[in-house]
């Protein structure tokens, strides 16, 4: 705190500090904040200088006297926990009782127990025909915990818990929330630390957005987001919440267990991580609600008639904090209680049992309920709740508050024994090493039923089913089927225009949801900034300054594009929340998410795995892709490598189209497969800002795109010497030049054909050589690359805008010589034509390459060969781009 010098008027210092207690007796604290924040404000323009504090004293916010009555059952639902707590731990102990391969982890939800129970008992609706249910991003470490629940409501079989973290059989349980492993369970992908907050301020916003557009009733649905104080130095965890509070998300409510330890040690040993949350949340804007002592406190902060126990609970840090909860009473008294003589005559009449049974607020219902409330009744604001608990509560000697707690897999005979005491579990002495799972009393299932019957039925459970849409037909993109005469245009642009039907089509445009982070006007889309307006919630309070073009920056509270700023993972999570909104919603929305290629998979490719995860189904665009066509950007602009990244997602379809008419073909198959289908797949599609004439749809081509691969020309008579020339993306382009040339100089005839997908083509190739090692005695699969290519004459040489590892993933299925042409290396700053040139990929080195490979094949004499090599200037002492 600011030194302001000595008191010069005591008297009038206490009338004032008077006054104000006396407005807190009659008008209550609102009214005191009322009239301090309009004092502080005069104050202020007068010229006082008053010092900014995000925080408030280590207490409850909430007084007692505003505490809500609860409205269950306490002694029934203790009963429950306490067998929820057993079962949990037990599911862990036993597994790791087999193997110790197994893991798992038991002080997470050891500490957080209370609060999953009050939320499933008393606030979590699930989705009904009258409800749009509630969404919940539960922490990653605490399933056991949430398996435990479902087994006692029936809902997870005892073979199902006895084979956790054991999938490959059909029976096990994940070992996090993952909607691929239990889809009709998990609704989000939690554990990849960091991402959960992230996507869940995502899905509120995008839930506003929804029910702005009119295409869903939000009513009172809220997003609850349960995290872990250690998780929230993820630079994700934070990253958002400015925007939740800009956008008053009081849809959404993050509970950060604030059990002070990481997985190794104290979150902040010297600090508080508490406070520190409290300023970071309530310096953006956020409603913050903390609950740091159970009831049991209560009587002795009214007695603290000295205010040394408040002065004692601020100045106490954490690392002590988790020490105290690790030792026993007798330490607390000692270490804590005796600091002053004030706070040790609080508890000189206690014993050390009673002042061990001090209980931190995560640990008490009564308050965890209040605090729940609090935060769903809070209006125009985001809510977070800082919930102090002890890590591994109740383990005692295996782990209760110790650093170790987070690796505790295993409990000793006597550890189970003190667990089994501590919470009067009814399991006998004999059948105690076991570690045998509970079930419930008839009344108990009663209560149980009861309670999730009145939020609508059970929870957690993902909807994976939603309405099919009516994709129009590959005719509506008839433009795009034809070439463009002399005119030259960009895949981006006939991106653009394809995209542009769609939102013009009368029953699929409402569903289709733009999304850019910054670079509309980069993409050619600022024509959808009138047409369909961004959206903002307040709608557009200002005259933007380009009010008068055509294409100007209109903001509207049911605008159509997400236009996210400079903002790659902010999208990606927008973009998520809109793929997933079949299954969350039931509504299926189409979202196109275009932005930079470099800035995709390789800066949010975490966001992208989390994607396929959650079943998303969507569209990614890779704009101004390849590592040669964004030229005069330079390395870190340059993408060389997303495809290969791509392709590391199971259920992320990727394609590098050249042609208008195959992006058109794309985007109408992934729309079909992902929306009448109805397939847990997404596209991601790049795009290309370099122009050039595009040709006539060929006739039947439609399969070969879909697959990966089609002959785009056909030599009618091939020459003596004759090669095929296979590429994507602009680089194709250098192919087809590169055959002109060819055929020019030195009489080779070239077929071109167009490889939309090389990593569809792998893995079509590998699948078939799977069947094929697994049915020996069945007639043999054979890859569609070998099928495509296996009457083309002469030599095959593929060239891309990516690495060579793109193009290699087809060499084992190729019929004849193969050779690969790519862009490894770092990128650079130049032309076009340089850049090609330097990594190799342009026209003369495509058909040098062709030439040496007719060489080889003993098709041309050396003396021709040297000749080529002379004419397209290719230098064999060149240094390898990919060491420069």
């Amino acid at each position: 705190m600011r030194d302001l010098g000595p008191d010069i008027d005591p008297i009038e210092s206490r009338e004032w500090q008077d006054a104000i207690a006396d407005v807190i007796e009659r008008d209550g604290p609102n009214r005191a904040h009322f009239l301090l924040d309009r004092a502080v404000a005069q104050a202020r323009a007068a010229g006082a200088t008053l010092p900014f504090s995000a925080t408030t004293p280590y207490q409850n916010t909430i007084p007692v006297d505003d505490q809500y009555e609860f409205p269950g059952d306490l002694d029934m639902e203790w009963r429950i926990r306490t067998i929820n707590r057993w079962n949990a731990m037990a599911t862990v102990v036993r597994r790791n009782k087999e193997s110790s391969e197994y893991g798992g982890h038991i002080a997470s939800f050891a500490s957080s127990a209370v609060m999953y129970d009050v939320g499933l008992n008393h606030f979590w609706r699930a989705r009904s025909a009258i409800h749009g249910g509630d969404l919940v991003f539960f922490q990653g470490h605490v399933v056991p915990g949430i398996y435990a629940r479902s087994f006692m409501e029936g809902r997870i079989t005892e073979e199902q818990m006895l084979n956790f973290r054991s999938e490959v059989g059909g029976e096990g349980l994940s070992s996090y929330p993952h909607p691929w492993l239990m889809p009709d369970y998990w609704q989000f992908p939690t554990v990849s630390m960091g991402l959960g907050p992230l996507m869940a301020i995502y899905q509120a916003r995008f839930m506003k957005y929804m029910h702005n557009r009119g295409l869903i009733d939000m009513a009172d649905r809220k997003v609850w987001c349960f995290l872990g104080d250690g998780e929230m130095d993820e630079p994700e965890s934070r990253g958002a919440i400015d925007l939740a509070a800009r956008e008053g998300l009081d849809n959404l409510i993050f509970v950060i267990n604030c059990n002070l330890q990481r997985l190794d040690g104290p979150v902040r040993g010297n600090g508080k991580i508490v406070q520190e949350l409290e300023g970071n949340f309530r310096g953006a804007g956020w409603n913050v609600v903390k609950l740091l002592w159970g009831k049991g406190w209560d009587d002795l902060l009214e007695n603290d008639t000295s205010g040394r126990l408040r002065q004692l609970m601020d100045e106490t840090v954490d690392g002590d904090y988790q020490t105290f909860k690790s030792k026993d009473g007798a330490y607390i008294r000692k270490h804590f209680f005796g600091k002053y003589p004030e706070t040790a005559a609080l508890v000189e009449d206690w014993s050390d049992d009673q002042i061990w049974s001090l209980s931190r607020g995560g640990h008490d219902p009564e308050k965890v309920y209040t605090a729940f409330r609090k935060a769903t009744d809070t209006r125009d604001q985001p809510t977070c709740l800082l919930i102090k608990t002890v890590k591994g509560y109740g383990m005692g000697s295996a782990g209760e508050g110790q650093n170790t707690t987070h690796q505790q897999k295993k409990l000793a005979e006597e550890q189970l024994r003190a667990f089994r005491d501590r919470f009067k579990i009814p399991v006998s002495d004999e059948d105690l090493p076991k570690a045998p799972f509970v079930a419930l009393n008839n009344a108990q299932k009663a209560y149980l039923a009861d309670r999730r019957k009145a939020l609508g039925g059970a929870f957690p459970q993902r909807v994976s089913t939603s309405p099919k849409l009516a994709i129009p037909p590959l005719e509506a993109f008839k433009a795009q089927l034809q070439n463009t005469g002399e005119r030259e245009i960009s895949t981006t642009m006939a991106f653009v225009r394809i995209l542009t039907t769609l939102l013009r089509d009368k029953e699929l445009g409402k569903h289709i949801v733009p999304i850019v982070p910054d670079e509309s006007r980069t993409f050619g889309m600022e024509g959808l900034f009138r047409s369909i307006g961004i959206y903002n919630p307040a709608g557009q309070h200002y005259t933007p300054e380009d009010r008068e073009q055509m294409s100007y920056y209109r903001e509207a509270a049911d605008g159509q594009v997400l236009q996210e700023g400079i903002n790659e993972a902010g999208a990606m999570a927008d973009w998520i929340a809109a793929a997933t909104s079949y299954s969350n919603h039931g509504v299926p929305m189409i979202p196109f998410f275009i932005y930079y290629s470099m800035f995709g998979f390789q800066r949010v490719g975490d966001l992208a795995w989390a994607a396929g995860d959650s079943r998303a189904r969507g569209f990614m665009l890779g704009g101004t892709a390849g590592r040669t066509t964004l030229n005069g950007e330079g390395l870190q602009h340059e993408d060389g490598h997303s495809h290969i990244i791509a392709g590391t997602v199971p259920n992320c379809i990727s394609y590098d189209p050249t042609f208008q008419h195959e992006v058109a073909v794309i985007v109408q198959h992934g729309m079909t497969r992902m929306y009448q289908d109805q397939e847990d797949v997404y596209f991601y599609i790049t795009l290309m800002n370099e122009n050039y004439a595009h040709p006539d749809m060929p006739a039947g081509c439609e399969e070969g795109i879909i697959r990966g691969l089609y002959r785009l020309k056909e030599v009618k008579k091939a020459g003596k010497n004759h090669v095929n020339l296979l590429g994507s993306g602009t680089i194709l382009i250098q192919a087809i030049r590169a055959a002109e040339m060819l055929e020019a100089d030195f009489g080779v005839t070239a077929d071109i054909w167009s490889a939309t997908s090389l990593n569809e083509l792998a893995r079509d190739g590998q699948d078939a050589e799977r069947w094929n090692r697994l049915n020996p005695m069945e007639p043999p699969r054979e890859a569609f690359v070998t099928q495509t290519l296996s009457k083309a004459k002469g030599p095959v040489i593929a060239a891309t805008d990516y690495m060579k590892n793109y193009a290699e993933q087809i060499r084992a299925f190729v019929p004849g010589r193969y050779t690969v042409l790519g862009t490894d290396g770092f990128g650079r700053s130049d032309s076009r034509v340089n850049l090609r040139r330097f990594f190799e990929v342009d026209a003369n080195h495509i058909a040098a390459a062709a030439m040496v490979d007719l060489f080889r094949d003993g098709a041309v004499d050396e003396a021709t060969l040297k000749a080529a090599l002379a004419k397209y200037d290719i230098d064999g002492a060149k240094p390898n781009p990919r060491l420069v």
